[in-house]
């Protein structure tokens, strides 16, 4: 394909996508295939000789879409949202053209300049502290990574190396490994998976402590903890508190928390991946309480602030504990501008050496929507959870399990988990709309997720109308089985 083709082919692709997504509420939310359903549809190889551009997009409908869930369908609940716009996608396709590798402020200055700034953008618009700014002089400063697990893995890792250093200064007879086999990690039981697996992969302790009746993470339960934990001889090295837990999007107590986690010198990160977002509304700022405490905040941008994937946003207040615990700096990665004391190496930030020119997507949004913009979208979703709430609540038959702040509602049918289990599965075998499950205590529930950019009140409407009508069915069948 030469250039001239590429500028033909490119046209008829963006008519494509966008044909795609306008029409994406015409197509089957989530597929009707099972396991092991492409490979026949392909040869068992790769073709000697190269195909025409024809019959490659001819597969995509024939191969690739029967077997795609449809996540920008506003008849997708499930989950959390996954952002996209049109700005977003052709900064996209810019980044994918300029094609650079920005792991130093030398293999592409722009790349790393304009990720510092659109970080402290982002960190103005959602009321961080100006301790997390890069600012001119800062000594904060926010990243890219590609996903929150990513970004708590980071801080982990980052704690682990601070806390390591500080005790074989000061007991120069112990070991790494002696001091590594002793630290301990916390979160709370409501915490999403990815954090357990921080603890996993760094090979520090990983505890959960428990949450209170409306699922957040208490200052006495971690004071509990830390000192059994302490009595033991074991360190406390970090607590990674959730902003929107997965489950139920509830907030754990950053004011409670955060002295403590200060107190014991204990690494305090703050994964607000989901809830993040809804910072940019002064409203839902409250929420982030207590933040001044934490050592280093994240959220995902590619969830729910019209930024595709990947996207999530990484703050530290000291930008020297991130880099001190992973800079490596060979021959090869070194350049004359090193010395000048103005240059981030975004290498030092990150599990990766390589990275894409992610912070495109993010100017072009924030130019392209402006934070009023953003807060309209933000508060429309809220405002759609909320209309849905009022449906369930105004059926008897069904109950809400946790408090509806932003986008999730959290409900179930009153009766027994496997009434529960039985809806979902109904729900989902009938492909109308696509959700998810949850367990909050004992109980199984469903998850309600506002995630598309195009949902609107007529979808959610349609949505009820659907669980609704498949809960009288249900609760008639079991009725007349009894």
């Amino acid at each position: 394909m030469d250039a001239s083709e590429f500028r033909k082919r490119g046209k008829e692709m963006v008519d494509y996508m966008a044909d795609y997504l306008e029409q994406i509420e015409s197509r089957q939310v989530y597929p009707d295939v099972e396991p092991g359903y492409l490979r026949p549809l392909i040869p068992d190889s790769a073709p000697e000789e190269g195909e025409a551009f024809e019959e490659v997009i001819k597969d995509v409908e024939r191969v690739i879409m029967p077997g795609v869930t449809h996540w920008h369908s506003p008849y997708f609940f499930a989950y959390f949202p996954t952002a996209n716009s049109y700005p977003a996608l052709l900064a996209d396709m810019l980044c994918g053209a300029i094609g650079c590798i920005g792991f130093s402020w030398a293999s592409s200055p722009a790349c790393t300049e304009l990720e510092t700034v659109m970080l402290d953008w982002l960190g103005k618009m959602i009321g961080l502290p100006e301790e997390f700014l890069a600012g001119s002089k800062g000594e904060g400063g926010g990243v890219i990574e590609g996903t929150a697990s990513e970004a708590t893995l980071m801080a982990l890792l980052a704690a682990r190396t601070k806390v390591t250093r500080r005790i074989l200064a000061e007991n120069p007879e112990l070991t790494e490994a002696e001091i590594i086999s002793r630290l301990v990690a916390y979160t709370s039981e409501q915490a999403h998976s990815s954090v357990e697996r921080a603890g996993l992969i760094s090979g520090v302790k990983m505890k959960k402590i428990p949450a209170d009746d409306k699922f957040k993470a208490r200052g006495e339960a971690l004071k509990k903890v830390l000192e059994e934990d302490k009595a033991q001889g074991l360190i406390p090295v970090f607590f990674c508190a959730t902003l929107g837990t997965t489950a139920s999007c509830s907030f754990d107590n950053l004011v409670e928390l955060g002295p403590i986690c200060n107190k014991e010198n204990m690494w305090l990160h703050v994964d607000a991946a989901y809830a993040g977002s809804a910072f940019i509304c002064p409203e839902f700022r409250y929420l982030m309480k207590g933040i001044e405490f934490a050592d280093s905040f994240n959220f995902n941008p590619h969830k729910w602030l019209l930024v595709n994937f990947d996207c999530s946003t990484f703050w530290v207040k000291k930008r020297a504990d991130i880099i001190g615990a992973f800079k490596m700096d060979p021959v090869y990665l070194q350049y004359e501008q090193q010395e000048s004391g103005l240059v981030t190496d975004y290498r030092h930030w990150q599990i990766p050496l390589g990275r894409r020119f992610r912070s495109l997507k993010l100017w072009f949004v924030f130019r392209m929507y402006g934070v009023k913009g953003l807060q309209e979208y933000i508060r429309k979703h809220v405002q759609l959870a909320h209309e849905f709430l009022d449906y369930v609540k105004q059926d008897e038959r069904f109950e809400i399990c946790a408090k509806v702040i932003l986008g999730l509602v959290c409900f179930r049918l009153k009766g027994s988990n496997e009434l529960n289990k039985a809806l979902l599965q109904k729900i989902n075998s009938e492909k109308k709309i696509h959700i998810v499950p949850c367990c909050l205590e004992d109980r199984f529930v469903l998850r309600f997720a506002v995630c598309a950019r195009t949902v609107e009140s007529s979808h959610i409407a349609f949505a009820w109308k659907h669980i609704e009508e498949l809960a009288t069915e249900l609760l008639r069948t079991n009725g007349s089985q009894q």
